[in-house]
C-alpha cells in the first residue's frame, strides 16, 4: 500500500484551518519518515499562493517525495475565469515539470464546484487547453459530481484523471462499487477520508464509508497508485499520533481485504 498524507496534517492547523499550507513544511518530511508513510501531497493554497516554495525557482523539491500539487488555490468561483485560471493554475504546471511533479491535483467542489452544466461546459472549454498544452501533467480532479457528469471531464484529454475522495463520494451519495468500476482505469490517487451521510468528517471507521469495499474494489480491478490520509484532525498538537492511529485502522482494514 503506497500510503500518503496530505501537506498539513502532520502539523497544528495554520491560523485555525483545517488544511492550509504549514509554516514547518521540512519537518513534515522528517515526521513522514517516523510515521512510515511514503509521500506527501503538496498544498498550494490562497494563503500560501504568494510564499508557496513551489514557485521559488530557488528552491528544488525534486528531493522530496510529493505524490502531487493539490492546486486549492482552484476553489473559487472565478474557476471559470480564463484570466484567473490562467493567473493561478499556469504556475502550478510549470512549477510541477520544474521539480518533477507529475500529478496536479484540481478539486471541484465548494466555490469551484460545476454541477451546473452551463458552467461545466465553460470549465471543460478552458481545461481542454491545459491538457494540450502539458501533455506530460497528469492533471486529477477531485469532484462531487455524478458520474455522467464526472465522464464529460474525464474524456476530454487522455492525460486527465481522476482523484477518488471517499469521503466526498459517501456523503454524496454515490456507490462505491459503481464509481470505481467506472473510472478504475482513471483514479491515479485516493484521498482516504471517512464521512457520515450528512458530510461530516469524522475518524476512519467511524463513519460511513466502506473502507473494506473500497479496497477490495480497487484491489481487484488491479488499482496501485497511491493512497493519501486527508483524515479528521484531531487534537491540536498531536497530529503526529494522530496520523499514526489512523495510518494503522486504514492499514489494518487494507491488510485484511
Amino acid at each position: 500500500m503506497n500510503l500518503g498524507i496530505m501537506q498539513g496534517r502532520l502539523s497544528e492547523p495554520v491560523d485555525g484551518h483545517m488544511q492550509e499550507f504549514p509554516t514547518n513544511w521540512q519537518n513534515e518530511f522528517k515526521l513522514l519518515q517516523d510515521c512510515g508513510l511514503n509521500h506527501i501531497e503538496w498544498l498550494i493554497t490562497k494563503g500560501s499562493a504568494t510564499t508557496n516554495p513551489a514557485f521559488d525557482s530557488n528552491i528544488c523539491l525534486k528531493q522530496y517525495p510529493i505524490s502531487s500539487f493539490c492546486a486549492d488555490t482552484l476553489v473559487d468561483t472565478r474557476i471559470v475565469d480564463k484570466n484567473y485560471l490562467n493567473q493561478n493554475l499556469r504556475p502550478i504546471c510549470e512549477s510541477a515539470i520544474r521539480n518533477n511533479v507529475k500529478i496536479i491535483t484540481i478539486p471541484l467542489l465548494e466555490d469551484s464546484s460545476v454541477e451546473e452544466s452551463k458552467i461545466r461546459n465553460k470549465f471543460k472549454d478552458l481545461i481542454v487547453e491545459y491538457g494540450k498544452q502539458y501533455p506530460t501533467l497528469m492533471f486529477s480532479f477531485e469532484c462531487e459530481l455524478s458520474i455522467e457528469a464526472l465522464q464529460e471531464i474525464i474524456q476530454l484529454s487522455d492525460n486527465f484523471y481522476v482523484t477518488y475522495d471517499t469521503g466526498n463520494i459517501t456523503s454524496y451519495g454515490i456507490d462505491h462499487t459503481e464509481y470505481i468500476a467506472q473510472f478504475y482505469h482513471r483514479i491515479n490517487n485516493v484521498h482516504l477520508k471517512d464521512r457520515t451521510y450528512t458530510a461530516k468528517t469524522v475518524e476512519p471507521s467511524t463513519g460511513d464509508t466502506n473502507f473494506s469495499l473500497i479496497f477490495k474494489n480497487l484491489s481487484s480491478l488491479g488499482y496501485n497508485g497511491v493512497y493519501t490520509m486527508q483524515t479528521a484532525r484531531g487534537k491540536v498538537g498531536d497530529e503526529f499520533n494522530t496520523a499514526l492511529s489512523h495510518k494503522k485502522i486504514l492499514k489494518e482494514i487494507y491488510d485484511a481485504k
